[in-house]
């Protein structure tokens, strides 16, 4: 069961330029690293796609064995993995993040 769920995130990875798995979602985030994640995502009005880790706490599970990282919010984009919200966060600031936004 856990290989589904494994081979299910390689693929939404793969498909979402940016994606964030939070807990909740961009109109309700239920935490506050996942709302300040999607805060700092949407200052740059650019599309990005949010799934919410708490509707399946099994995927949740793969998810951390996935990016080998213990803790939701997790960024991706362009297929890599970003980090979760303080590494988001300290890019967003230093403008790292708007570059790794913007590279094709």
């Amino acid at each position: 069961m856990q290989t589904n769920y494994l081979e299910e995130i390689k693929n939404e990875v793969a498909n979402n330029k940016v994606l964030l798995y939070a807990k909740g979602n961009k109109e309700q985030p239920r935490c506050g690293f996942s709302a300040t994640t999607i805060q700092i995502l949407n200052s740059y009005n650019i599309p990005f796609v949010v799934i919410d880790v708490l509707i399946n706490p099994d995927k949740k599970e793969a998810l951390k064995q996935f990016s080998d990282w213990p803790t939701v919010p997790q960024l991706y984009i362009n297929g890599k993995f970003v980090g979760g919200c303080d590494i988001t966060r300290e890019l967003h600031e230093s403008g790292e993040l708007k570059q790794i936004l913007t590279k094709d």
